[in-house]
């Protein structure tokens, strides 16, 4: 079976996702699976509506929706993902990179002022902040850990595959492991683990059962252990004058604040994502 009208097959897709997933949520899907199979974007099939499926086309689309059904996420099933502007292969060894750090991102790069900062990333996972960063803040020199070795190997074939140069260790900041390197940074960013397990029962069955719980949760008595560790280390490391910017999660955006102001670090800001939700803050070594 082949020769189906692409459009008519991506309003079908649209259909068999919606019981799973919101109206919004299957489209963004359809197109990723229609892109990956095709090797073309949704709308280059809207300007020219005969374009078909050819039946090795549709079999392979088939099966992509047979483990979308299972609300196995679509970048684990076609192994990659896009984040700020960059291809980016991903595991299950590794979170899918969200919008949010995508605007964590690009703050850290507006906010910035020196001509060769040096930056630090605390678990780093596929490596998409270090990456970005370095990519886009010209002459930056960029370290990144995680405690997981397999994302670091993920990590460095990602910056491998874009020619950017990254300094990756295994690290575990909970665990005081010795330090990787003597040096001194200008930047200290991270995406810590920061959601409870009390809302565990919040989240879906794509999350659940298929990302890194270890990159994700934390006990609800310690909610903020991860950035009680951050601030500890970014005052050893970080050089007088440098910044850390911090994802957060949204019901502890004042108390991270505190936490760090707590720390002794100066122009503690809490910023707002695009949704209004308090998700970043940063934070200024005296």
């Amino acid at each position: 079976m082949g020769n189906i009208n692409i459009i008519t097959y991506y309003r079908n897709i649209c259909n068999r996702l919606t019981p799973l997933y919101s109206e919004n949520e299957a489209k963004r899907i359809a197109q990723i699976l229609l892109q990956r199979v095709t090797g073309k974007p949704i709308f280059h099939f809207l300007a020219n509506n005969s374009n078909t499926l050819s039946a090795l086309q549709l079999s392979e689309a088939e099966e992509y929706l047979s483990q979308l059904k299972l609300q196995k996420p679509i970048q684990y099933i076609i192994g990659e993902t896009e984040f700020f502007g960059i291809n980016l292969r991903i595991t299950p060894d590794v979170l899918i990179p969200r919008p949010e750090t995508e605007e964590l991102v690009d703050w850290v790069i507006k906010s910035n002022v020196l001509p060769k900062p040096r930056i630090l990333d605390f678990g780093t996972g596929s490596g998409c902040i270090a990456i970005a960063l370095a990519k886009n803040i010209a002459s930056s020199e960029v370290t990144a850990l995680d405690i997981s070795p397999e994302a670091i190997a993920l990590a460095k074939q990602n910056a491998a595959a874009v020619g950017i140069e990254v300094d990756f260790f295994v690290f575990d900041i909970l665990g005081n492991s010795p330090w990787p390197s003597g040096n001194q940074f200008d930047i200290i960013v991270s995406n810590p683990p920061y959601v409870r397990e009390s809302e565990k029962r919040l989240m879906g069955k794509n999350v659940l059962d298929f990302e890194p719980h270890m990159a994700l949760f934390v006990n609800d008595g310690q909610p903020l252990i991860f950035y009680d560790a951050i601030a500890r280390y970014a005052d050893s490391l970080l050089k007088t004058g440098g910044v850390v910017f911090c994802e957060v999660n949204e019901a502890f955006g004042r108390e991270t604040a505190d936490l760090f102001a707590m720390h002794g670090f100066a122009d503690v800001q809490v910023k707002g994502d695009i949704n209004g939700k308090e998700r970043m803050v940063k934070a200024v070594k005296k």
